[in-house]
């Protein structure tokens, strides 16, 4: 690994970065029953602010996007106001933050959303279960978003936009990846509709590109980045024509100036990874993933480097080790992530994980 990329500044958008190594956005479901931000959430990024960039758990947009338990909000001045101690936390410990904005589409169970059902491009539900409060639940149909519904949406994910930016976040992410409402848009198998948000690819790219422009237009273009998961399978999604869907989205998008595209690369699928890099001409945020098999960090980070990215993304690897940037330059040792506590519960598994000696 190079240590001279690894660790050397980046100009990403608005914000220069002070190291490649990006914190990857992980649900820990550790907010208020209200969505709102903690003092030990504050203090979980401020450990990690040694990341050039922090990327957030997902944030959902408005109450019908929720899809767990304790996961935080932005829907409110309320949600922004207790962002606020997390932005500073980082900011006076010399990091950068991004918020992720999500929205679970038809994953979840109403249980989570007041009686709320989903919504989604289509009539098919997820398959399998989600957790609820009163334990394991089959995902409910979810009910087909009208016309009206998915202006609303994109009106939810800039009003979010918005409100993170009062909360003085560096930036705004949308999740397009992992299955939910933005990849159901992309998905063959989820989105069955025939008018302009579905059929051609033209038309299933179209949710994700109006949301980027949404977001953008209250955000700032090179406040505005982008996650999304090529030839993900996670929760049932089937994309079919990967390799068609996101060279038609980012050439959509490459001209618009965004700050960053985040990809979680799918295992087996570098070749993905290669079409994206073609056609994405700006900064790549790369969450390596070449084969199933765990690699250390820091052999991971040379992975991505190598593999063309401008960052790279770990996930686990940052939640069980604050200092993490500093055991990849000593190629560890590392921590082992607790798995019994990545969601939910009390600062146990969340803040009490060990930095090096001294």
């Amino acid at each position: 690994m190079s240590d001279t990329n690894a660790f050397s500044p980046l100009r990403v958008g608005a914000t220069t970065v002070r190291n490649r190594l990006a914190m990857a956005p992980m649900t820990r479901s550790r907010g208020t029953e209200e969505g709102l931000a903690t003092a030990s959430i504050a203090e979980y990024y401020r450990q990690r602010a040694g990341a050039g960039l922090i990327v957030t758990e997902a944030t959902q947009i408005s109450l019908r996007g929720k899809a767990y338990p304790n996961t935080p909000g932005i829907t409110t001045p309320e949600h922004a106001e207790s962002w606020r101690q997390v932005t500073d936390a980082v900011h006076d410990a010399g990091g950068a933050i991004y918020l992720q904005l999500f929205h679970g589409g038809r994953t979840g169970h109403p249980s989570m959303r007041g009686g709320l059902n989903g919504h989604a491009p289509s009539a098919v539900a997820a398959p399998g279960q989600t957790f609820t409060p009163d334990g394991m639940k089959d995902h409910p149909v979810p009910a087909v978003m009208t016309g009206d519904d998915i202006r609303a949406t994109l009106r939810d994910f800039a009003t979010a936009s918005s409100l993170a930016v009062s909360a003085g976040f560096d930036g705004v992410q949308l999740h397009a990846a992992n299955g939910y409402l933005p990849q159901q848009f992309l998905c063959r198998d989820s989105n069955l509709r025939s008018d302009e948000w579905g059929g051609s690819t033209e038309n299933r790219i179209r949710f994700v590109v109006e949301a980027v422009r949404a977001i953008a237009g209250a955000a700032g273009a090179d406040r505005t980045s982008v996650r999304i998961s090529p030839a993900s399978t996670i929760q049932g999604i089937n994309e079919g024509n990967s390799e068609e869907l996101y060279e038609a989205l980012l050439g959509e998008l490459a001209g618009d100036g965004l700050a960053f595209l985040d990809v979680s690369e799918s295992p087996g699928h570098r070749d993905l990874t290669a079409l994206v890099r073609k056609y994405w001409p700006g900064v790549l945020l790369l969450n390596p993933h070449r084969t199933a098999e765990p690699e250390a960090p820091h052999d991971r980070v040379a992975d991505g480097l190598a593999a063309g990215a401008d960052m790279v993304g770990l996930g686990a690897p940052w939640l069980a080790n604050p200092d993490l940037g500093e055991r990849i330059a000593r190629r560890g040792p590392y921590n082992e992530p607790d798995n019994s506590t990545f969601y939910g519960g009390t600062d146990k598994g969340f803040l009490d994980y060990p930095p090096l000696a001294a």
